[in-house]
């Protein structure tokens, strides 16, 4: 991609992302061209990028939007990433070095800093922390394939809105997962992070779908 698409797509990723540009909403390619001293050709590389990732929908003839997310469609992404993740997880434990597992201990107390309750609460951080903690496990398992399905179903739009709609309960057990994920890569246990992965992405499905109808 070229430079003046990355920067205006970083852009529109940190707006998605940071709640600014709300789900639903339109982008017009004028507009964003205008807005982010860019021609239309950059603007247009940047949507397909971000459609890729999953933060917009092109729709034909009717143009760009924020992507948003039925019950049905949260059901199905939570669906897949339980067959899918939880095993690559269990595959990934053996293949940890000591170098990974310190990176992994320390991604996870990082998260459990920023998510402490107050002002300092730093949800998006705990986004990008979260992107690289579950990305180490996934790239540990040494499957491309998997790796690829996985990361087609881990949408960063929903990742995000989750850690926002959690509870802080459900956010101190979120948090807290991650900790017992790396304490049972350390004990080679891979069954038991297995376990763990599960319970965590049930919490987050909790979360995300437990109050729709």
């Amino acid at each position: 991609m070229r430079p003046a698409a990355e920067q205006a797509a970083q852009s529109l990723r940190d707006e998605i992302l940071s709640g600014a540009i709300a789900s639903g909403t339109r982008l017009g390619e004028a507009d964003l061209a205008s807005r982010l001293s860019v021609s239309r050709t950059p603007i247009r590389e940047a949507l397909s990028r971000l459609a890729a990732e999953g933060l917009v929908e092109l729709q034909p003839n009717r143009g760009a939007r924020v992507a948003t997310w039925s019950t049905e469609q949260l059901r199905e992404i939570f669906e897949l990433r339980l067959r899918l993740e939880p095993y690559a997880v269990r595959v990934a434990v053996p293949h940890l070095n000591e170098e990974q597992l310190t990176e992994l201990d320390d991604l996870a107390a990082a998260m459990t800093r920023a998510g402490k309750p107050g002002r300092a609460q730093d949800l998006t951080a705990i986004v990008e922390l979260n992107r690289r903690f579950h990305g180490m496990f996934i790239d540990a398992a040494g499957s491309p394939p998997l790796a690829g399905a996985l990361r087609g179903v881990t949408h960063a739009a929903v990742v995000h809105q989750n850690f926002h709609d959690y509870t802080p309960d459900a956010l101190k057990r979120s948090l807290q997962h991650h900790v017992e994920m790396v304490a049972a890569a350390r004990a080679g246990d891979g069954d038991w992070a297995e376990a763990i992965m599960r319970a965590h992405l049930y919490n987050a499905r909790a979360t995300m779908i437990g109050g729709r109808s």
